[in-house]
């Protein structure tokens, strides 16, 4: 499976990708769609809303079942992508192009405790 080595990954199939000082966008991984199937919805709290490492903070629905989003980091949301929204589907054809939210947080994502490398994430799944 194709695992980017550009991005940052948790053991809950999110993966972390740095855009900006501080914000990050956040999206499930080739293997969570692939588990998931055919996403029809995607259900996030409201911007601005604080959400906790460890925490649920959403879900993706597929046809086959619903899948809690574990908080990957401490932050606050601050952009929901427009497109999963209207078109959620799009995260089965491109997981790693199409990002659910973008996230502030000051967490330190080098921390090897809560975040895996490429790597360290495909001895995970297999």
């Amino acid at each position: 499976m194709n695992t980017p080595n550009t991005l940052i990954y948790t053991a809950e199939h999110l993966w972390i990708k740095s855009t900006s000082e501080s914000i990050y966008e956040i999206g499930i991984t080739n293997y969570a769609q692939d588990l998931l199937g055919d996403i029809v919805f995607v259900e996030l709290p409201e911007l601005q809303t604080q959400i906790l490492r460890d925490v649920a903070f959403g879900v993706v629905e597929s046809v086959k079942t619903a899948s809690d989003l574990i908080g990957p980091l401490n932050g606050v949301i601050t952009e929901i992508n427009p497109i999963i929204s209207k078109s959620p589907e799009v995260i089965n054809d491109q997981p790693y192009e199409n990002w659910i939210c973008k996230i502030h947080s000051l967490d330190d994502t080098s921390d090897k405790e809560f975040f895996l490398d490429a790597s360290r994430y495909n001895e995970l799944i297999r």
